[in-house]
Parts: C-alpha cells; sequence; structure tokens
C-alpha cells in the first residue's frame, strides 16, 4: 500500500514499535545519483506538520539537483501514517525519527545525514544527534535548525498555562487552543507535557559533535527569538551560526527565506 507525498511519488511505509504499540510510518525516500558522496537530507517536521509542506518539498527538490538522497517523513498521528495524533510523544516521535534514519541508511546506502528540523523538528533533531552519537555507523554531518522549539512543552507551554487548561489537563488529559495555520485545534495532552521533561535538553551543555546553523525569526509569534538565543548559549561547539530574519515569521516559508535554509543545507551536505 501506498502513499503520495508532495512531490507526487510514493511513499512506502516501515512498521515502528510492536504489539499494540506497532504503528506505520509513512515515508519518502529519494535515492542519490550513482557515485554522489554528498550526504544526505533528513526532513524532521514541526508539530502538526506533515512531509508536504513547502520546506519539506523544496528541500527534497535541493536534493534532485544536487544529486543527493533526501529523506522525508510523517510522524505517527500526522499526514500519511498511522497512529493516534494523541499518543504522540516526543519519545515515540524521536523513535520514530531513528528508525526512518536506519531504514534510510541501508535503503540509500550511505549513513552521512544533514539533519533539517523545523520547530518541534529541531527539538528531535538535538535529541536524535545525541542518540546516534551513542552508536557507530552514522554521521551527522550538520543540523540546520529551522525556528528550533526545543523544550517547547516546559518552556513555552507550561509557564503560560491558563487555570482553565490546567483543569482541562488534569480532568479530560488534554486542553486545545484555535491553531493559526488551520482549521483544527492544536491538542496538547498531559503524556506530551510529562514526556517532555524527560527529553529536555536546555539543562547543560548541547554537544552535537557536528556544525549547527539555527534560521529563526524575529517576528516569530510561537517561538520568540530569544528562544534561539538561548539554544546558541547551550551549545558548546564553535561552529554554531545564528541567522536572525528580522521581519521573519515562525514558518519561515518565502523564497528568501528558504533561500537561506537551502544554503545552509547546501553547505552541510558537501562538508564545507
Amino acid at each position: 500500500m501506498t502513499a503520495t507525498n508532495g512531490n507526487g511519488t510514493a511513499a512506502q511505509f516501515i512498521t515502528v514499535g510492536a504489539g499494540d504499540d506497532a504503528r506505520r510510518i509513512a515515508v519518502s525516500l529519494q535515492r542519490p545519483a550513482a557515485g554522489n558522496t554528498l550526504a544526505h537530507f533528513v526532513w524532521l517536521g514541526g508539530y502538526r506538520s506533515d512531509m508536504t509542506g513547502t520546506k519539506a518539498v523544496e528541500l527534497a527538490a535541493l536534493a534532485a539537483r544536487l544529486g543527493t538522497g533526501c529523506v522525508r517523513f510523517d510522524y505517527s498521528g500526522h499526514g500519511a501514517s498511522g497512529g493516534a495524533f494523541t499518543d504522540g510523544t516526543i519519545s515515540r516521535w524521536l523513535e520514530e525519527s531513528l528508525a526512518v534514519i536506519d531504514h534510510a541508511a541501508s535503503e540509500l546506502g550511505t549513513r552521512r545525514v544533514v539533519l533539517v528540523g523545523s520547530s518541534m523538528g529541531g527539538w528531535i533533531a538535538l535529541r536524535a544527534v545525541a542518540e546516534l552519537a551513542r552508536r557507530s555507523g552514522t554521521e551527522v554531518t550538520g543540523l540546520v535548525l529551522i525556528a528550533p522549539a526545543p523544550d517547547f512543552t516546559s518552556e513555552l507551554i507550561e509557564p503560560n498555562l491558563t487555570e482553565a487548561e490546567r483543569t482541562a489537563l488534569l480532568e479530560r488529559g488534554r486542553f486545545e487552543e484555535p491553531a493559526p495555520y488551520g482549521p483544527e485545534p492544536n491538542i496538547y495532552t498531559l503524556k506530551l507535557i510529562e514526556d517532555g521533561r524527560k527529553n529536555r535538553v536546555l539543562t547543560g551543555v548541547i554537544e552535537t559533535g557536528c556544525p549547527v546553523h539555527i534560521l529563526q525569526g524575529m517576528a516569530d509569534p510561537d517561538v520568540p527569538y530569544a528562544h534561539a538565543v538561548r539554544l546558541m548559549e547551550h551549545l558548546s561547539g564553535d561552529d554554531v551560526v545564528l541567522t536572525m530574519i528580522r521581519d521573519g515569521d515562525h514558518r519561515l516559508s518565502r523564497p528568501q527565506d528558504i533561500a537561506k535554509i537551502l544554503e545552509a543545507a547546501e553547505v552541510f551536505a558537501r562538508g564545507a
């Protein structure tokens, strides 16, 4: 069975988890050209986004121009993947991300990757690079973090909860708020918030073992640019670049924003 991704090609499915916890994850693999030695891209999307979004599709187009590979996928409860969105946690989506990275390495024949994470995907990218460092075989040549939202559950949601939202979390295990980017409300669950505390990265020095480029809009209403500055302060490496886009919003999907994102991704793919 197949799903259709943003560039019209068929997505395959892999199974992550076992038994009642098993979920089908939709994956789009774009294979590199013969003999291409550039690192391939892995797209890590944001909360409630999927692999058909503008930035993900543009990243795939860059990979095609460079002749390298590109991996896009939908977290469980997102897009074409199975599973309930309300079962989602950072740990669960991290597990799926690592499974996709491993699957792609065997399918594409290379374990050199550039992780490109948007919003929540930036948090997952930081957790993934730490997990990958604990095992041999995968080389992350760079992280491109777009309006990254590490620790957003504990840093951006919990401190701003209303009494009604706190009550809803305790009594119903979830609360909802209007979504700025679509008709369906954003849903935040108690399990997501509790699991987020276990996955915090802004608690000490973050060692990525690779160069990092953060791109952040200063007009971002969802993730304040001070959050990106704080993240940079936690990154230990010297090779960390923070690009502030004065009029950029959270999506950073305008042509001029995407050009900056793709430039950073290409540099890391080439290992320059």
